[in-house]
């Protein structure tokens, strides 16, 4: 069992429970899974830019991914409805709380100037989106080897009902949100 399902189990539900009157373990927020996406809008001039954001996103989530297509055509983006624009992977259970736990002790320090994360980006469903300007944050990734920097986003969904208990959730875990700006 990882580290992470651990203190979630130990740690997380018995404060959850405290916290938010649930009747029984089952109702207790938890994490769902954890989606990690990369657009290649370039991948409709250039197809090896498809290729090695593939072998990047693989490298990072340990997972193959998935090739996202065009839903619609976009005539001034020379974009055709089935064309290859993107790459997903979906990591549940073990994957999942590993990943969750790389990222916030392992990536989250090698942002440049990192201050938390931004306590406003949830979906008001309790889901949490993360957005990576660079893929190279990620360990794994070695700098020498990328074609091209691209942007990464990990979106972690939970079964919270409301952003406050997924922020809540995620905060046990050990999400580093920025400090909340006092206006005055």
């Amino acid at each position: 069992m990882s580290r992470l399902k651990e203190k979630y189990k130990k740690e997380v539900i018995p404060a959850l429970l405290e916290r938010g009157g649930y009747e029984n373990m089952m109702q207790v927020p938890r994490l769902d899974k954890v989606v990690l996406s990369i657009g290649v809008g370039e991948a409709i001039q250039n197809a090896k830019a498809l290729e090695s954001a593939e072998q990047d996103l693989a490298t990072i989530a340990g997972q193959h991914p998935v090739t996202t297509r065009a839903k619609k055509s976009i005539a001034a983006f020379k974009l055709r409805t089935g064309m290859p624009i993107g790459l997903k992977v979906t990591l549940r259970g073990e994957r999942m709380y590993d990943f969750f736990d790389k990222l916030v002790n392992a990536v989250l320090c090698r942002v440049r100037e990192f201050q938390g994360v931004s306590r406003d980006s949830f979906d008001g469903r309790g889901n949490y989106t993360l957005a990576f300007r660079e893929q190279v944050v990620f360990p794994e990734i070695d700098y020498d080897k990328i074609d091209k920097l691209r942007g990464l986003e990990v979106s972690i969904i939970t079964t919270a009902k409301t952003d406050e208990e997924g922020r809540y959730l995620l905060e046990l875990l050990g999400m580093p949100f920025a400090p909340e700006r006092v206006e005055s």
